[in-house]
């Protein structure tokens, strides 16, 4: 009954204090630690099992690192390796020589300094990786260098593990590991026995029979299990695999999470990589939150209200010394703006991992008892800190980014009967029909990515935030005739339509918007014509659904026509419902009324489908039209 007393709190807390924080724009990550504070150190719901349940917990990195496998093809980490051997690389020696420079200067051992440097070199994979995914920023730039140096990272943690023993004080090789919670947790005694060069071989073997039983054993035994149809069977047969895979690394001494990681790999052409993910996903939530929640209530009041400066000092010191590494590094692999301060601001933190190779350490004799335990403190406390930094970045930084680019608009010296601002998926096909059809186009964005992959294939666009008024003075808007409106950012789209229609009142503005309601906002704030961004593609889309369906594709044209003149004449009609303020009740029965009369439109010939398969019925469109 203790374990489910103690369920029953960890989940109350992650269900009660996660919604809350995700309402308040904090995220998911800061709100399983501040339960686990509530929980453990403020009211003592949970105490000494704690740390047992973070040994447990922990394995939903390994977990996460098996999804993260399954979205990566080889191909794909072949074109990563330059940064992960580089920036990746780079980070781990630098970080762990600066930090053991410290380590030093405060009068540590060389030994404990090294092995101090080595492990707060090692960021948060699982808060990382779980916030940049929670955000949609993974696939930024700064997204994909943050989980190149992540990566990295945990394939650093094997030769640490082998090197930290070696650092013992005073000769001592940890004896008395076996001992240690996490001493013993990573295996490898079973080879301690044998001879260097055979260790290797086993290590390379088993990395080698991961490879092969993925490519080749795998699949027909996923096929076998898929084809019982037992749900249940197939999510065991995951777990199965999973755990073990991290039993299997951890017998010869290597890192589980890197086991899994590869295994995700292997199998990330599977045909069933997507019923793979979504049976570890839940797993991997739950138990990621319960490490966060543990992290939380691990941490030790009684020694941080005994020196609260001196922990919170070190914890903020060694945030900032791994800030001005990795922003260092952003710079010289040339991340830009906001791509460089969340790479710097996402890993300052000290990772999950440091509570493995600590228990290691100091098992092995590495630290001093008073050192682990401060330490251990540090290292929770610079996590508790980190999704504030991730809050700092999405609030602070990234609106300001564009402005505070440390590069110069471009000097525009062409001029065009048409100019346009944003070159997004929007904006790219606008620009190439008008540019085809031979007319003079000038083009402004403010992505530098976008920019150089237009000039790579012979389309100009100038660098500049389309919305600035000297800006968009010098691409010849006087003498221009169209003005294209189609920035991402809804409010800046509106607020720079607004400055266009009143500046230059003889150009035609065409714009962008989002949904009806914008197109409202951007007529009121002077655009002659708006279009929905997605209207036309979704009614091209029904159409061919309707094809699929077993319409014949004459009446699925006519059936678009029709639902886009009644949508066009409800776009018309509700205008005058509209406000400021948003929408009222006026608005909301004028939207029922036409939405019932386009059900009774849409539904008038249902009786005639049945016939549809075999009868015409009407006259097909002449050959080759397959227009709307």
């Amino acid at each position: 009954m203790e374990l489910l007393s103690a369920a029953f709190v960890y989940l109350c807390a992650a269900v009660i204090a996660v919604p809350i924080a995700n309402r308040l724009g904090l995220g998911s990550v800061l709100g399983y630690l501040i339960a686990g504070v509530v929980i453990g150190p403020v009211i003592g719901l949970v105490g000494s099992e704690t740390t047992d349940v973070q040994h447990f917990a922990e394995f939903g990195v390994v977990m996460m690192l098996f999804l993260v496998g399954l979205e990566l093809k080889p191909a794909m980490l072949w074109k990563m390796r330059q940064q992960l051997i580089g920036l990746g690389g780079l980070q781990v020696v630098g970080t762990t020589v600066v930090l053991a420079g410290f380590g030093i200067a405060f009068g540590l051992a060389w030994q404990s300094a090294l092995a101090l440097g080595m492990i707060l070199a090692l960021s948060s994979t699982a808060i990382v990786l779980q916030t940049l995914n929670e955000k949609g920023w993974l696939k930024t730039q700064g997204g994909q260098s943050s989980f190149s140096v992540l990566l990295t990272q945990d394939i650093a943690v094997i030769p640490m593990l082998a090197v930290l023993p070696l650092l013992a004080l005073g000769g001592s090789h940890g004896a008395d590991s076996h001992g240690d919670g996490h001493g013993g947790g990573h295996g490898g005694e079973a080879l301690a026995a044998l001879p260097g060069w055979v260790q290797m071989l086993v290590i390379l073997a088993v990395i080698a029979a991961i490879i092969i039983a993925g490519r080749h054993l795998l699949r027909p035994i996923f096929r076998f299990i898929a084809e019982a149809r037992l749900r249940e069977i197939f999510t065991a047969t995951a777990l199965l695999l999973v755990i073990g895979i991290a039993l299997l690394m951890d017998f010869v001494g290597l890192s589980p999470a890197l086991g899994t990681f590869l295994a995700g790999v292997v199998l990330s052409d599977s045909d069933y990589r997507h019923e793979l993910e979504a049976d570890i996903e839940p797993f991997k939530g739950l138990l990621l939150g319960l490490f966060f929640l543990t992290v939380g209530a691990g941490i030790d009041f009684n020694l941080l209200f005994g020196a609260p400066l001196v922990i919170v000092g070190l914890a903020l010191g060694l945030m900032a010394v791994k800030f001005a590494v990795l922003f260092g590094l952003g710079m010289l692999f040339k991340l830009q703006g906001a791509d460089r301060w969340l790479f710097a601001l996402g890993l300052a933190q000290a990772g999950e991992f440091a509570f493995v190779l600590f228990g290691i350490a100091s098992g092995s004799g590495v630290f001093e008892r008073d050192l682990l335990q401060t330490m251990t403190l540090v290292v929770a406390i610079s996590m508790l800190l980190t999704p504030a930094l991730f809050i700092f970045y999405e609030k602070v930084v990234a609106p300001r980014a564009v402005a505070s680019s440390d590069r110069e608009p471009d000097a525009i010296d062409s001029r065009g009967r048409v100019v346009v601002a944003g070159m997004g998926r929007y904006g790219q096909i606008v620009s190439r029909m008008l540019m085809t059809s031979g007319y003079d186009v000038v083009i402004l964005d403010h992505d530098p990515q976008t920019i150089e992959n237009l000039h790579r294939i012979g389309i100009r666009t100038f660098y500049g935030d389309a919305t600035r008024p000297d800006l968009l003075h010098g691409t010849g808007l006087d003498d221009a005739d169209v003005f294209i409106a189609a920035v991402d950012d809804r409010e800046k789209q509106t607020l720079m339509v607004e400055h266009v229609a009143k500046t230059y009142p003889k150009v035609k503005i065409l714009a962008r918007a989002r949904d009806r309601h914008h197109v409202y906002e951007l007529e009121n704030a002077g655009a002659h014509y708006a279009e929905r961004e997605v209207f036309e593609g979704a009614l091209s889309l029904g159409r061919q659904a309707l094809v699929e369906l077993g319409r014949h594709p004459y009446r699925a044209r006519s059936k678009a026509q029709e639902f886009r003149h009644h949508d066009l004449a409800m776009l018309d009609d509700l205008r005058t419902n509209y406000n400021d303020g948003g929408v009222d009740k006026s608005y909301i029965d004028a939207m029922r009324a036409h939405s019932e009369t386009m059900f009774e439109i849409m539904r008038a010939d249902r009786g005639e489908e049945r016939h549809e398969r075999t009868e015409r019925g009407w006259n097909p469109p002449p050959k080759g039209d397959a227009t709307l």
